[in-house]
């Protein structure tokens, strides 16, 4: 199975959090999945964690490289740039990722989240997405129980596999 491209600064282990939730469905091929993760408008109406999204004027509505977008989780207002967007196709794993901050000084948060999306055999498709984290923020979530950050993300996998069951009317 395909595996997270890690920025420099952003490899688990070596940062503050880090958080890995995996689903694998039948029914559902990665070209489901995707218009409903690629267009972050559309996170709010499956994912009720995400909030108040807004893409960069002349961007939009799907991502791509370098757009920056805005979106409201955990409690913190987000900023983000969208540093890989590859599609799923021709046996190749569908790929969004970002890198996206809030705060300032002791309260900045740096977060690289990235998603892989990708089709195996019998009808089935694997979502996998992680997140690590730097800053204090970030400490403090390390050591919250029940973890937020795996929750969250759980609801997030679960919600997006919900919308494209019904999208697909599986």
């Amino acid at each position: 199975m395909n595996h997270i491209h890690w920025p420099a600064g952003f490899i688990p282990g070596f940062a503050d959090n880090f958080a890995s939730n995996e689903v694998i469905v039948a029914g559902l091929s990665a070209a489901d999945i995707w218009p409903l993760l690629s267009h972050p408008h559309r996170w709010p109406g499956y994912y009720p964690n995400s909030a108040n999204v807004t893409i960069a004027e002349g961007h939009g509505p799907e991502l791509a490289n370098g757009v920056r977008f805005y979106f409201e989780t955990f409690g913190f207002p987000v900023q983000a740039q969208c540093n890989e967007f590859t599609a799923p196709g021709n046996g190749q794993p569908g790929r969004i990722a970002w890198h996206g901050w809030a705060g300032e000084g002791d309260t900045r948060l740096d977060v690289h989240h990235a998603w892989l999306i990708e089709d195996l055999s019998e009808g089935r498709v694997r979502i996998l997405t992680q997140e690590t984290q730097q800053g204090k923020p970030a400490e403090a979530l390390a050591t919250a129980r029940p973890n937020p950050m795996i929750n969250g993300h759980q609801d997030w996998l679960e919600g997006l596999v919900q919308a494209a069951r019904s999208a697909v009317g599986a």
